[in-house]
């Protein structure tokens, strides 16, 4: 059956009583961006993109744009080798890639500079949706994971734009979440082309939710497409160089409620291994200078990527205080530990280390990557620690263990190869649009 193409009764209902209430609520986003401008200076710029106000002297899109919204880091890593295969073989369209977060900003234009449009996407209130899809007149909307706003999808179905969702991913915990709109949503659902999951226990969630069994396939995860640049390895090279053959561990993606943990855990394996190095990466930018000072109360000297550029013999900590390196300093380390697992956060991308070829730790809390940690333990290349303490049991075993790290840098990397295809699965699915944007 193909996408619902005309409202009925019950989504005009529906779609006003939502919007009525965002309207209501839309004061609240102004405080919402003041009170995240307080820990990241970011949010209080470009206002007027979050509400699709675009000047008159902005420059008008041209006629074949196509747009590829991505919410944050983790989804803008993920659309990396989608972005580059449109690139690549469509160089005619306009790439539009689109954000809410001013991380996933920074990534965008980290990665493709100019090369690609850029702006925030607009919060889903119904006049704010369709400035956004008038002034950028979208050829497709390619929604990358889990970002289902309602308004957003009747928008593109009313103004006779294909949408897709790409890389779909709905966890149990987002299905629950869903319910009380659920009615909404799963109207929603039904206007886009095809919901291209991750995994079938994805595809089935996405059922439930409303959409239907012939627009919902399994595709794969394009996080298995993303390739390693081949600047890693000389990266990786002239940083062991300054860190002289001391044993590093990498504290990945962490949050704030677990720094204490990585805290901890550091200072009990120095006590097993005195010259240990701790790379640590934050998850968002406003914890790094936090991060930098917790490390220093607790009596260590410590550096920072902005500031040092490489470790020195006498640091114990080395903030990665930078955006977009993240898997060049996988590469330096001899074991990561991801962070977002030892609370209820879900976990971060696993397979970024896999492949760099490094050894893996996380917590148990992996509901966002059930299916790739489940694959991942399996094969062997994946320790999960039921809490800090067994995390730090598993780091020491590997930190002390060549021959174990050996086989877990091999499995992981055997799994991330036999698990792309995702990415041609996408673009043949994409084919139809593509052709029809000539």
């Amino acid at each position: 059956m193909p996408p619902v193409t005309k409202p009925d009764l019950i989504e005009r209902l529906l779609r006003v009583l939502y919007s009525a209430v965002l309207y209501l609520l839309a004061p609240i986003t102004v405080y919402h961006l003041i009170w995240r401008g307080f820990r990241q200076p970011a949010y209080l710029q470009r206002w007027a993109e979050r509400y699709a106000i675009y000047s008159d002297s902005a420059r008008k899109p041209p006629p074949h744009t196509l747009w590829v919204h991505a919410v944050s880091v983790g989804e803008v890593n993920a659309a990396i080798p989608l972005v580059q295969a449109l690139r690549r073989g469509r160089p005619d369209l306009r790439l539009l890639v689109t954000t809410i977060t001013p991380t996933g900003s920074e990534r965008v234009r980290a990665l493709w500079k100019d090369e690609v449009e850029h702006v925030y996407l607009p919060y889903d209130l119904p006049g704010a949706v369709g400035r956004f899809l008038a002034h950028y007149r979208p050829v497709a909307a390619l929604i990358m994971e889990t970002e289902l706003w309602p308004n957003l999808l009747f928008g593109c179905r009313d103004r006779g734009i294909p949408a897709y969702i790409l890389n779909a991913r709905l966890s149990a915990r987002s299905l629950r979440g869903y319910q009380v709109l659920a009615p909404l949503v799963g109207r929603a659902l039904r206007t886009v082309r095809c919901v291209a999951a991750q995994s079938h226990a994805d595809a089935r969630r996405f059922v439930r939710l409303g959409a239907r069994e012939e627009q919902t396939l399994e595709t794969g995860n394009l996080k298995y497409d993303v390739s390693i640049p081949e600047s890693v390895a000389a990266f990786a090279q002239e940083c062991r160089g300054y860190m002289a053959g001391r044993k590093v561990w990498i504290a990945a993606s962490t949050h704030e409620g677990e720094e204490a943990d990585v805290v901890a855990m550091h200072r009990r394996l120095r006590g097993q291994f005195p010259d240990l190095l701790l790379l640590w990466a934050p998850r968002h930018p406003e914890r790094f200078r936090s991060v930098a000072e917790l490390a220093r109360t607790a009596g260590w000297q410590v550096a920072t990527r902005s500031r040092a550029h490489w470790p020195q013999r006498e640091e114990a900590v080395f903030v990665i205080d930078t955006l977009g390196e993240l898997v060049n300093f996988y590469a330096c380390a001899e074991v990561a530990f991801v962070g977002g697992s030892l609370q209820a956060i879900g976990g971060h991308n696993l397979l970024e280390p896999a492949a760099t070829g490094t050894a893996i730790v996380t917590g148990p809390h992996l509901h966002n990557f059930a299916e790739i940690a489940h694959k991942l333990e399996n094969a062997g290349a994946l320790r999960i620690g039921a809490n800090a303490e067994a995390v730090e049991r598993d780091l020491a075993d590997l930190l002390r263990d060549d021959e174990a790290r050996k086989r877990m840098v091999e499995a992981g990397r055997a799994l991330v190869e036999t698990g792309r295809g995702a990415l041609g699965h996408t673009m043949a699915l994409l084919q139809p649009v593509l052709d029809a944007a000539r």
